[in-house]
């Protein structure tokens, strides 16, 4: 297991929880229906690696994110992460109604910056993703469908939520493959203030 860093500490989450289609534009390039709840699926803590992975049995695609780490049951760190995904198997498993693990859980398939402390107010916070100098996603919580307190509260009536887990709030529109060699850096700001920058680089592993 890869651990993470939290404050300059590393941290090992247990679970990653994840929220799909949380933001319309990406429902809307990916041609899948407004979810009439809160879409929620988990990644386990052998998911987490520190390299970007451009192949796993087939092509991965990126979905950039906005994150954070869970104390005392809490949101107490933000950073951003890759979702990575199977997308091909998983458009065959949600076509025969099976569930998403083998194309969402992989080894391999969540990378993630540093974790800083929280701001005051969640709402100020933004982040983006630019890939070989070009911005290609960019996303806040006045653009979710479910803001990251509004998850919390949802996810803490029928999960646990352990200390160091992560949550992964869903991604904006731009998704796309993974390719050898491309180099991704995410920023995560407050309001005008750069919180975190961190890069990775498409690796055929």
């Amino acid at each position: 297991m890869t651990p993470l860093k939290f404050n300059g500490t590393a941290i090992l989450p247990g679970k990653i929880v994840c929220i799909g289609r949380n933001y319309m534009a990406h429902i809307e390039e990916l041609g899948n229906q407004i979810p009439s709840a809160m879409v929620v699926f988990n990644k386990p803590g052998s998911a987490v690696s520190d390299q970007l992975r451009t192949d796993a049995g087939g092509p991965i695609d990126y979905e950039c994110e906005l994150c954070f780490v869970i104390g005392a049951g809490a949101l107490v760190g933000v950073g951003v992460g890759l979702d990575l995904t199977k997308r091909d198997l998983q458009t065959e498993l949600k076509q025969q109604g099976l569930p998403w693990e083998r194309a969402k859980a992989f080894d391999g398939s969540a990378t993630f910056s540093p974790f800083v402390a929280i701001p005051a107010d969640l709402s100020t916070l933004s982040f983006t993703l630019h890939i070989g100098g070009e911005l290609i996603q960019q996303g806040n919580p006045g653009l979710m469908i479910y803001p990251p307190q509004a998850i919390l509260l949802e996810l803490v009536s029928f999960m646990s939520l352990q200390d160091n887990d992560i949550l992964m709030t869903g991604t904006p529109k731009g998704v796309g493959r993974v390719s050898p060699g491309a180099e991704f850096v995410a920023r995560l700001y407050d309001q005008q203030q750069l919180l975190i920058e961190h890069s990775w680089t498409g690796q055929a592993l």
